[in-house]
């Protein structure tokens, strides 16, 4: 069985014990796990001694309590998949173990993470590079693995490892999508059969549109509620609400497709 540890000293008796002097590779998780997730996880693995991930639904990252409530997370299933996949511990700390002070040192970002989602999430930022430096201080984990489709997230997680001369490698993966193209998400699996495949049309679009003012029209036809679609340092981000579940995506500006081209 994995070694399942909730308490910090576990772990550094195990990173000084049996796992002494290997490479370590992380990939954080909040639960619900998906291929996505064992994307990232094979490639550690793949690249290390020793990979870990953490479980761990971060409320102080949901701006919604609804949203929180809603997570599609069970341990015990998110477990079996772990093992299943070959890893050598999980990290799955209580609420008081990563947050003794309850949350109110808090790490703040002042210009990058204002935009998207930012400015449709506040404080949800605060609340990811507050957790993630917690999980790379307690770790200390050679590389960390993150996907590409939170690509905004990624680009911050980034930039506070180089602020705060932390010595890991933040290693960037590619989306996982469905057959369909739609970003493999947690999410997804809240939406109805209807909402699901309309869903395809949401990178589609994203994809094709010759600029955002385009593709907003072409999603609100299509029959989603648009928060935001946004060219930004080389990429189209966007994110919709279908049903009341949030999806997000992005592409490279250079992979765009054009309609007929």
């Amino acid at each position: 069985m994995i070694p399942v540890f909730r308490e910090i000293q576990e772990w550094s008796s195990l990173r000084d014990g049996a796992f002494n002097g290997k490479t370590v590779g992380f990939v954080p998780t909040m639960g619900g796990l998906h291929e996505g997730h064992c994307s990232l996880i094979r490639r550690s693995l793949a690249e290390n001694d020793v990979t870990v991930a953490s479980i761990f639904l971060n409320r102080n990252q949901f701006n919604s309590a609804a949203d929180f409530e809603s997570y599609p997370a069970n341990f015990e299933q998110d477990l079996a998949l772990l093992q299943d996949l070959g890893i050598d511990a999980v990290f799955a700390p209580h609420y008081e173990t990563m947050y003794p002070d309850n949350f109110t040192y808090v790490v703040k970002e002042t210009s990058e993470s204002k935009p998207m989602e930012g400015a449709e999430r506040p404080g949800h930022f605060d609340g990811v590079l507050t957790v993630v430096l917690k999980l790379l201080n307690v770790l200390g984990p050679d590389r960390a693995y993150f996907g590409e489709k939170d690509y905004q997230q990624l680009r911050l997680v980034k930039g506070m490892v180089r602020a705060f001369f932390l010595s890991v490698e933040i290693v960037a993966c590619e989306t996982v999508r469905a057959n369909d193209g739609l970003a493999l998400s947690s999410r997804n699996r809240r939406l109805s059969h209807h909402a699901r495949a309309l869903s395809s049309k949401f990178p589609q679009i994203l994809n094709t549109a010759a600029d955002p003012e385009e593709a907003i029209r072409e999603l609100e036809k299509a029959g989603f509620d648009v928060e935001y679609v946004e060219d930004k340092d080389g990429r189209r981000y966007g994110a919709i609400r279908l049903e009341g579940v949030r999806l997000i995506d992005n592409f490279t500006l250079r992979s765009l497709r054009k309609v007929g081209g």
